[in-house]
């Protein structure tokens, strides 16, 4: 009996405490993340193709510094990862794959969000340049293949 008065008291207790009401608790934005690995932040970035949507999560290189390190000493990259180099103010951007082990596409993006070229499957610690055809906003490096595996291609669009 005294099991069953406290089971009782306890749903009482339950059903009444502010918790149990119909409103939903309300929902809290996630804090922003950060790479494991490099301690820069990760956020989405979508590529727009005609033959639909492809979804990234990319680390963000703001400082010259961090832009100037890149993905160099890297021996991992998921396939829906990246790193977007933000160009500011924007200009030809130029590329190499010093010290970088893993080859990448190098995706040049126009300040309005298009594709301008793919620079695809750049060789591994290669010193040769690779360069945008044009003024250039964002660059968004990926797994070598992986742009053309998923038809990315120049007149697509990025949003971040």
């Amino acid at each position: 009996m005294k099991y069953l008065l406290a089971i009782s008291g306890a749903f009482l207790m339950a059903a009444c405490s502010p918790q149990a009401t119909s409103e939903p608790a309300p929902i809290e934005k996630a804090a922003p993340s950060t790479h494991p690995v490099s301690g820069l932040q990760v956020i989405p970035l979508t590529v727009r193709t005609d033959e639909g949507e492809h979804q990234f999560d990319v680390e963000v290189a703001r400082s010259r510094e961090e832009q100037a390190r890149g993905l160099m000493f890297r021996t991992e990259l998921g396939p829906n990862e990246g790193m977007i180099f933000i160009r500011n103010p924007p200009d030809v951007a130029s590329f190499w794959m010093k010290n970088t082990p893993l080859p990448l596409d190098i995706i040049f993006v126009d300040p309005d969000g298009t594709i301008i070229n793919i620079a695809a499957n750049t060789p591994p610690y290669s010193l040769d340049s690779v360069s945008a055809e044009g003024i250039t906003g964002t660059v968004f490096e990926i797994v070598g293949g992986r742009a053309a595996e998923l038809g990315i291609e120049a007149g697509d669009t990025v949003e971040y």
